[in-house]
């Protein structure tokens, strides 16, 4: 158990029978009423929710998340596999879990994947990661004067605005939490 004074940011609570990761905290002392404004974010969900804990609240259970090194082996079209490099277990995460995750896993990449007493919440990917143009539009004379940007499909399917000058067969590097174009590999 974990008391209000005691939290700090990147550990994970149970919370309202949710597991919130603590992302920002300040104490705050306001007309001799002491609190804690603390930001926090639901594991499984992603929304967000910012509250007011004060001292005198009950404890919190923390939770230990643990991150296990897989790498990617294929898709079967409902689900996605898994396979722990260390002892060859293998794992399937449904496909609509990893609605974004999927526009930037290619088979054989490694991912980190984060886990709560057997209940798989996710998978982490690199900060970026770099992937082949298979398709986009020529670049037409007189756009370079401005940052111009057109349209790119990249190997995965993503549509993605690139410069110009990137042409098909290109690899370019994405930024994974974005989404965005961030330079030629």
């Amino acid at each position: 158990m974990i008391g209000v004074n005691d939290l700090k940011k990147g550990i994970v609570i149970e919370y309202d029978g949710k597991l919130m990761q603590i992302l920002e905290f300040m104490h705050v002392l306001q007309n001799k009423v002491a609190y804690v404004r603390v930001k926090m974010k639901d594991v499984r969900t992603g929304t967000v929710t910012e509250t007011a804990l004060k001292g005198s609240d009950s404890s919190f259970k923390r939770c230990y998340i643990d991150k296990r090194d897989m790498q990617y082996i294929y898709s079967s079209g409902d689900s996605y596999t898994f396979m722990d490099s260390e002892t060859y277990e293998q794992i399937d995460i449904p496909c609509e879990r990893l609605e974004w995750e999927k526009n930037f896993m290619l088979e054989g990449m490694n991912v980190s994947i984060t886990i709560y007493e057997g209940e798989i919440l996710g998978v982490s990917l690199p900060d970026k990661v770099t992937l082949k143009v298979t398709q986009c539009e020529p670049a037409v004379r007189g756009d370079t004067k401005t940052s111009a940007l057109k349209d790119a499909y990249v190997e995965t399917g993503l549509l993605v605005k690139v410069p110009m000058f990137i042409e098909l067969g290109d690899d370019i590097v994405l930024n994974t939490e974005t989404g965005k174009y961030s330079s030629r590999a």
